[in-house]
């Protein structure tokens, strides 16, 4: 019985870091994205401080 909880306690935490290793990446992806996207909005209003238009 020992066993089969360790044995779980293991997979949950393999689980676990597969998925905060994914989230990482996902947030890295969009990090990059939005520096792009603020990049390319600099250039179309050169005159006005604000990335957002709302």
């Amino acid at each position: 019985m020992l066993l089969l909880l360790a044995f779980i306690i293991v997979l949950l935490f393999f689980g676990l870091g597969f998925a905060l290793h994914f989230l990482w990446i996902i947030a890295a992806i969009f990090l990059f994205l939005w520096l792009v996207g603020y990049a390319v909005g600099r250039g179309e209003s050169a005159g006005r401080h604000r990335f957002y238009r709302w």
